[in-house]
């Protein structure tokens, strides 16, 4: 009798102690939720989202077969301004040519320009006779400022999603990063299956929250966004993605408030569709794969990372030769 009163009271306490956990989670989990965003279901009114709809904006310069008739492993899309033409010859003759780095991996890529704020014809000009030459301009004439970003990211999502949904993954990359494309190649080849489909990876931000110091760059006023706390996001400088995810985060797009920070603005979609980002990293020893810190060029430093931020035209020429050669000595 007695063992069976122990028994009992013993699954009570357990039983009891199950209890108060899961309410103590539930309990944190809705004080946590209250910091994002909800899942809204109604969307944007329309003079809200007619600031980021692709139906805003027209393409002066446009390459819509890139994947007609191919299905490229990746493609790399880079937002980049009109005027930094050396930005895009030194990704020609580096990380983003032509003539395939990895054998018998199809490699595509693909430049996105906005408008500067005055009319420029001439600009335009040497543009449409740079995309004549390269096949991999697109121009928009969405105004191109730090401001519109997040247009700018949201036109890319969209053209992906239009006219390369054919692709395995794209990869969003900044002018000034340094791409180890066979790293990045083999590392997305050993993700199997589980990265074909709601997969983002790059390097996650955790912690973000929104700056309410009127004189930050990043400045983000409570009428524009009043929550306290930020999704997980990857860093902008540089981010992989399954190609379903380009028109998902477009249809997203219809449901959460546009705000100027293009990365955080796609972490607010992946909030949204329930997408968890993925940070690449080793442990042993730890490293971010996708270092957004400026490291100084060591070859075996470099071959160990997937992309490198921080370099001009110049640099990013000279480093890419030595690395071809040094890398396999690592």
């Amino acid at each position: 009798m007695l063992k069976y009163l122990r028994s009992k009271l013993f699954r009570c306490v357990v039983l009891s102690l199950a209890a108060l956990v899961s309410v103590s989670v539930n309990l944190l989990w809705k004080d946590g939720s209250s910091e994002l965003p909800s899942r809204r279901l109604e969307p944007l009114e329309d003079e809200q989202y007619k600031i980021i709809s692709p139906a805003t904006y027209k393409y002066h310069i446009n390459h819509p077969r890139l994947c007609e008739g191919r299905r490229p492993f990746l493609v790399f899309m880079i937002p980049v301004r009109g005027e930094d033409r050396q930005a895009r010859d030194a990704i020609r003759k580096t990380w983003g040519q032509d003539n395939p780095i990895v054998p018998d991996v199809d490699v595509a890529r693909m430049f996105f320009i906005g408008q500067t704020g005055e009319s420029n014809p001439r600009l335009e000009e040497h543009l449409r006779k740079e995309s004549e030459v390269h096949q991999d301009i697109v121009y928009v004439d969405f105004i191109d400022t730090y401001q519109n970003l997040t247009v700018k990211t949201m036109m890319i999502m969209n053209w992906l999603a239009t006219y390369c949904p054919s692709a395995r993954y794209a990869m969003k990359v900044d002018a000034d990063i340094f791409v180890n494309v066979p790293y990045l190649v083999r590392y997305l080849q050993n993700q199997g299956e589980s990265s074909q489909k709601d997969f983002i990876t790059g390097s996650v931000i955790n912690d973000g929250c929104p700056r309410r110091n009127q004189r930050s760059k990043w400045y983000l006023s409570k009428e524009a966004y009043p929550e306290s706390r930020f999704p997980p996001y990857v860093s902008g400088a540089g981010y992989v993605f399954s190609i379903d995810l380009a028109k998902k985060i477009s249809w997203a797009s219809r449901y959460v408030r546009p705000i100027p920070m293009e990365d955080v603005y796609v972490g607010l979609c992946l909030h949204f569709l329930d997408v968890q980002p993925v940070f690449s990293r080793t442990f042993l020893p730890y490293r971010n794969l996708f270092e957004i810190r400026h490291l100084e060029y060591d070859a075996c430093t470099y071959a160990q990372r997937i992309i490198v931020t921080g370099f001009t035209p110049s640099q990013l020429l000279n480093i890419w030769t030595d690395f071809q050669k040094d890398r396999l000595a690592c």
